[in-house]
């Protein structure tokens, strides 16, 4: 028995250090709950025939930057979606909140769907925003980490 309490504090350990550096924007997250984080840019003079782009926040941005390059990465991700029948942002809302220390490979893998796929399919990046996956994903894993170790100081 003390040897699962071992490898549990062991897992907390690695989990803590991947995802605390990305707790600090939580807050942005919240204050933005329900926008996409991107506008359209058309040019200065806004014809028709001009093809328009998105434009990221640059906090949205640095998220994504910085959660690629974390090991929560999970090129997999896809089949964490067919694993877990997660067809709709209902199912990965309630897939999400539902989720223990058990299920943190899952969560992963919504995460990933958004920061991987969104690099060859931006408007992910926006959805995710939008939809508020990133802040939920990002709420749970500190709610299970707290849980089951001690309150994080994230400032």
């Amino acid at each position: 028995m003390e040897q699962n309490s071992e490898y549990r504090a062991q897992l907390l350990q690695e989990y803590k250090q991947t995802v605390v550096p990305l707790l600090k924007y939580i807050p942005w997250f919240e204050k933005n709950a329900g926008q996409s984080g991107s506008t359209l840019y058309q040019g200065a003079d806004a014809r028709e025939n001009i093809m328009s782009f998105p434009v990221y926040d640059s906090t949205l941005m640095s998220f994504v930057k910085e959660a690629a390059k974390s090991p929560l990465m999970d090129r997999n991700y896809s089949y964490v979606y067919t694993r877990n029948r997660i067809r709709s942002h209902e199912d990965e809302r309630r897939i999400i909140q539902e989720a223990e220390l058990k299920d943190w490979d899952i969560l992963r893998g919504i995460l990933s769907k958004y920061v991987l796929g969104g690099r060859t399919k931006a408007i992910l990046w926006s959805e995710a925003a939008k939809e508020n996956i990133f802040f939920l994903v990002l709420k749970q894993m500190q709610k299970i980490i707290e849980f089951w170790d001690k309150p994080l100081d994230i400032r």
